[in-house]
């Protein structure tokens, strides 16, 4: 296991990704984006839980879907616009927080995902989603997920994803909140 929250780190080492046991890594509170990952950091393919909330990812690699073994993937309180459909590749993962992002739709593999069960979580709140699934949300992260399954739901996520819109607007204000940018006074 390795915890490294609460450095105020901008990248993680070179060959961080050859740790062939690694199964848990924690770096949450920090100001990692997908550009500062080393280039192996997808062959973690023993980790079974990612927490990478906080931080200033906007964009996951497709190369998420090496994490077979993945249980937990944490990605709340980023920048992320948007997220790769391989995390539906992701059978095994039981727990998603993606919730204080820029996220607008989901793909529609998520919906595959086992997300609802009693030892499951799914955390959706505080983006700025497209009203089909907002309307969806206010009743339930289970009604979310059937949605995603649906045709029409589909349909509304391919559109949304090759009209190029304009992703929503960063929260600097938040950003300059965190944890990880406030500095020690002298």
């Amino acid at each position: 296991n390795c915890c490294c929250s609460m450095n105020r780190l901008d990248s993680l080492p070179r060959g961080f990704g050859s740790f062939p046991l690694l199964e848990v890594l924690d770096v949450t509170y920090n100001n990692i984006s997908e550009e500062t990952l080393p280039g192996n950091f997808f062959m973690l393919e023993s980790l079974r839980a990612l927490y990478l909330g906080d931080n200033d990812f906007e964009k996951l690699s497709t190369e998420i879907k090496n994490f077979k073994n993945l249980q937990i993937l944490v990605l709340r309180d980023n920048d992320i616009i948007e997220l790769p459909r391989e995390v539906g590749e992701l059978t095994r993962l039981r727990e998603l927080h993606i919730q204080g992002n820029r996220l607008e739709v989901l793909p529609p593999e998520i919906g595959q995902l086992d997300l609802l069960g009693s030892r499951s979580c799914l955390r959706l709140e505080n983006n700025p989603w497209v009203p089909m699934i907002a309307d969806q949300l206010l009743l339930g992260p289970s009604h979310v997920m059937d949605m995603l399954r649906n045709e029409s739901y589909k349909f509304v996520y391919q559109r949304h994803v090759t009209g190029n819109t304009q992703p929503p607007p960063k929260n600097f204000d938040a950003k300059n909140r965190k944890i990880s940018r406030k500095r020690e006074s002298a």
